[in-house]
């Protein structure tokens, strides 16, 4: 059995997955990148190997995106993180018209094709606003695990509203409001509302069809998932896997070459045309 792989080095974490000759996951690995993203991605291709039975070598082919995909020395090609989270969110929701990638430090929402071609895309400008970071700084202030951000935000009674969209300057009107008596949950739950409210105006900006899939690693924060659903005024598509749908379709995206490599007249009937 032949395999390839998909590694998508983010800002925060690592996600990598393994894909079989015939499409089928097989693995996936994930780990905190650091500061060394060559070794992030090291690690995680050993852990994935480790864990599956595998030598290096029985991976024919590998593909990388995100932040550091050029980091990553042992690749055959590199993929932007649009087309990879498109075709991941394809292979997770069939349905899926419109995806939002919420990763660490950047958010985008893209509109696609049937066959997950990128037909419009809108990122976030504005630092982490937005974005995964801005929740991390917040639990931060709060003094509380990441995980448990989403969970406590669900039992807002009063959401307090965050007015700065620096995810620094936020992070000392959180302290004011701690200050002020405010309760955690509804601190957190006006950021996420805060946060959502950004997100929102980015996934109407590119003309958003149903079905909407969620993607990147802020898809695990089930308070963030039901702000965007009440703002957006229908579900989300949302997965376990989500957080992987970069690595995926990466993986998916170098099966592909990888057919082609060896039979030109290769055509995948599973990712369209």
């Amino acid at each position: 059995m032949s395999y390839v792989l998909g590694i998508d080095v983010g800002t925060r974490t690592t996600r990598a997955v393994l894909v079989d000759e015939h499409g089928g996951v097989a693995g996936r690995a994930c780990r905190e990148t650091g500061a060394r993203l060559e070794l992030a991605a090291q690690k995680t291709l050993e852990e994935l190997c480790g864990h599956n039975g595998l030598k290096a070598e029985d991976i024919v082919y590998v593909a990388s995106t995100g932040h550091g995909r050029y980091r990553v020395l042992f690749r055959q090609i590199q993929i932007t993180e649009m087309t990879c989270h498109a075709v991941g969110a394809l292979r997770l929701f069939p349905g899926t018209r419109t995806v939002l990638d919420i990763g660490a430090m950047n958010s985008r929402a893209l509109r696609i094709a049937d066959n997950g071609r990128v037909v419009a895309f809108r990122m976030n400008d504005r630092c982490a606003s937005g974005a995964g970071r801005f929740v991390e700084r917040v639990a931060r202030a709060l003094e509380i695990d990441l995980d448990q951000v989403g969970e406590l935000s669900l039992r807002a009674q009063d959401p307090q509203p965050i007015s700065n969209i620096c995810a620094v300057l936020a992070e000392s009107e959180v302290i004011n409001q701690v200050t002020a008596g405010k309760c955690i949950e509804d601190i957190l739950r006006g950021a996420h509302n805060s946060i959502a409210e950004r997100l929102v105006a980015l996934v109407r900006q590119v003309g958003a069809q149903m079905e909407i899939t969620l993607t990147g690693g802020v898809s695990k924060n089930t308070g963030m998932v039901r702000s965007l659903e009440e703002r957006l005024g229908m579900p989300l598509n949302v997965s376990p896997e989500s957080e992987y749908a970069g690595a995926l379709g990466a993986a998916l995206l170098a099966r592909q070459r990888w057919q082609r490599l060896q039979d030109p007249a290769f055509h995948d009937p599973t990712q369209g045309n």
